[in-house]
């Protein structure tokens, strides 16, 4: 999924004549009167044009900034179209120095009643400015007189004091694109690394050597001029069971390697080695001074664990202690902004606060353990070839106990020694100890998840049918469960909200277990009534022994899908069924007996049925064996599903004899 370009733009030693500009501003006939896009015919809207140039120069107040000019032209095909009208443009600011947006131009053009070609100019009043946070804000402006089949065009300019990050471009989005173009202008002083990530190969890509661009103080430099086109790009669309779609999305990324200031002629390497990562963590007063705090921690935990002499008797008692002391304070990251003594005194802290005082309790209280950095699904997939630090936002503990490993997260209150949140399942984490070198460790393998049902049902003389229902959950579904459970001010108020989305079936009773024993499995059990009546026929009992939980859709809704399908883990789901049948009544449809599964022991659902006298039993089984499943495996993923919808919804029915 990720295509890596190594160009070191201080050094390109040919000279390709570059022939790249913006297009010609202003609406042309045939993009008006264009009624679909051929490529997709679906799409709401299509990007016709789009052009971005960024490079690193001397402005006018004789600073050197990153200068980034955005223009694009856009077909708007119906009323579903109309949200790429409105425009966002991310700003960061800092304390000092902040992102600037100018030169904001924008026009709508379509025809009237009489078809005649008008043009709407934006209202630069119209162009707002909202704070999002300390440091991050966001500029916001509509496009005026959006209309089916009109066409938008705008632009604007972003000048950046942060030129060490710079600019990447995202070929593909959510609506597709004719053509997109990205040009950037790198002086000498600087070099980057530049990557192509996503499935789509570039159309066009081309440099030339430009003289003396950058001039600043007597300091001169020539350029590296690069341009990367792609033509016919379709557009990203998110399916369910996926990480961040920065991971997927075809894009250029740029990671500065080095740098020579112009005016001191300093060399400053910024590209690091994992060894220069961990010297920083291990250094960190925000982190690795807090790992070392193990006397603090030892004081707390004392009485948590006296009497305890078994290893994971200890660990087990710690993370408990801690899930129950902390709150956490929405905040994530990988560092301790505070320290963890002032954390722990307020009862509250990020997920750096509340985990590196985990690791540490249980170093000091003997339980070899380290910490590791990962990212979370939503933040996107660390790149293990160039270490950068600001790719991790989360920490968590690992426990090494009898030879076995154990990954921690204290910070909800809901999650069994063991257990890991599925945000956190993302690839791989990386390993920081105080005493031995970084390394990988993977995460999506590490935990499984399963759920039973269990049906003890009669089938009365009067149609109805009463029996028990018993559930029972592990991993990480007894988590969902709980959270689920706990969302109520009490069991009763769940029950009756459960009671209340089941149609023809009355919980009669019931009986939650487990619900705080986050180590033990969860257990519902539940007496019901069910109403098997068929309104057309009364002699027909009609039942489906999925009515618990069955599955209605298919996730899986693409031809086909260029990234992985990302579960986070491995999961088995099973039903099984006794039933009694009254001497009157015999089975007329019995449930679908199949069996499927995919290649390579991938997945399976298959049912059973075994009828004797007047009872039988029916079972069903789901199990995915894998966490991540690979585009190659998505069809046969998405026939499973297809197949498993099928055999639900088939009811059996019941006949009078």
């Amino acid at each position: 999924m990720k295509k890596l370009l190594f160009i070191i733009l201080i050094s390109i030693g040919t000279q390709n004549l570059v022939i790249a500009q913006d297009f010609k501003e202003g609406y042309v006939q045939e993009d008006l009167d264009m009624k679909k896009y051929d490529k997709d015919t679906a799409a709401h809207a299509v990007f016709l044009n789009e052009f971005g140039n960024s490079r690193i120069d001397v402005t006018g107040d004789d600073h050197i900034r990153l200068i980034y000019d955005y223009h694009a032209k856009i077909k708007i095909f119906d009323n579903k179209g109309f949200a790429n009208g409105t425009i966002e443009i991310p700003v960061h600011n800092g304390d000092e120095v902040a992102e600037e947006v100018t030169d904001i131009t924008g026009t709508t053009y379509y025809k009237d009643d009489n078809g005649f070609v008008q043009k709407m100019d934006l209202d630069p009043k119209k162009v707002f400015k909202v704070k999002d946070y300390k440091y991050g804000s966001t500029i916001k402006f509509a496009l005026p007189g959006l209309r089916n089949g009109c066409v938008i065009e705008f632009r604007y300019k972003l000048t950046s004091p942060y030129w060490d990050s710079f600019r990447r471009w995202e070929f593909q989005g959510e609506v597709p694109k004719v053509y997109s173009q990205y040009e950037v202008h790198i002086p000498g002083f600087w070099t980057f690394n530049a990557s192509l990530r996503g499935g789509l190969k570039l159309s066009k890509t081309s440099s030339e050597l430009e003289r003396e661009c950058f001039t600043s103080h007597g300091s001169k430099s020539d350029c590296s001029h690069i341009v990367y086109a792609m033509k016919d790009i379709p557009a990203f669309v998110e399916e369910d069971y996926m990480t961040s779609p920065k991971n997927f999305l075809s894009a250029i990324y740029f990671e500065l390697v080095e740098w020579t200031n112009p005016y001191t002629s300093v060399k400053t390497v910024v590209s690091k080695e994992w060894k220069d990562i961990d010297r920083q963590l291990k250094i960190a007063d925000e982190f690795g001074s807090q790992l070392k705090r193990k006397d603090l921690m030892k004081e707390r935990t004392a009485s948590v664990i006296a009497g305890k002499t078994d290893e994971l008797d200890k660990a087990k008692a710690i993370y408990a202690y801690l899930q129950k002391w902390y709150k956490w304070n929405d905040y994530i990251g990988i560092y301790s902004s505070d320290g963890i003594k002032k954390a722990m005194d307020a009862h509250t802290g990020s997920i750096g606060d509340i985990n590196l005082t985990l690791v540490t309790a249980l170093n000091a209280a003997g339980i070899s353990t380290e910490a590791v950095v990962l990212s979370t699904r939503d933040h996107g997939m660390v790149n293990t070839l160039y270490p950068v630090l600001s790719d991790f936002n989360y920490v968590i503990a690992k426990a090494n106990i009898a030879g076995k490993t154990y990954l921690l997260d204290a910070t909800d209150p809901l999650l069994s020694f063991g257990l890991l949140p599925l945000k956190c399942l993302n690839d791989k984490g990386r390993v920081i100890s105080l005493d031995k070198p970084s390394y990988w460790i993977e995460l999506n393998s590490l935990q499984k998840t399963s759920n039973i049902s269990s049906l003890d049902l009669t089938l009365l003389d009067n149609g109805k049918i009463k029996g028990t229902i018993s559930n029972f959950y592990t991993g990480y579904d007894a988590y969902l469960k709980r959270k689920a459970i706990k969302k109520f001010n009490s069991v009763d108020e769940y029950v009756e909200d459960l009671d209340g989305k089941l149609p023809k079936l009355k919980i009669l009773k019931s009986d939650i277990s487990n619900l705080d024993s986050l180590n033990q499995p969860l257990g519902e059990v539940f007496e019901v009534e069910i109403d098997a009546f068929d309104n057309m026929n009364h002699n027909h009992l009609v039942f489906n022994p999925f009515l618990w939980e069955k599955r209605t859709s298919n996730p899986f809704k693409l031809a086909e899908r260029d990234y992985p399908v990302d579960w986070g883990m491995a999961s088995d789901t099973r039903l099984v069924l006794n039933m009694h049948l009254p001497a009157q009544y015999t089975i007329e449809t019995p449930p679908q007996v199949v069996a499927f599964s995919m290649p390579n022991n991938g997945g399976m659902f298959a049912t059973s049925f075994d009828s004797q006298g007047d009872a039988f039993t029916f079972s069903n089984i789901t199990r995915f064996t894998k966490a991540i499943y690979n585009p190659e495996e998505y069809p046969y993923l998405k026939e499973l599903y297809n197949k498993i919808i099928l055999t639900e919804k088939t009811d059996m029915v019941f006949k009078k004899k």
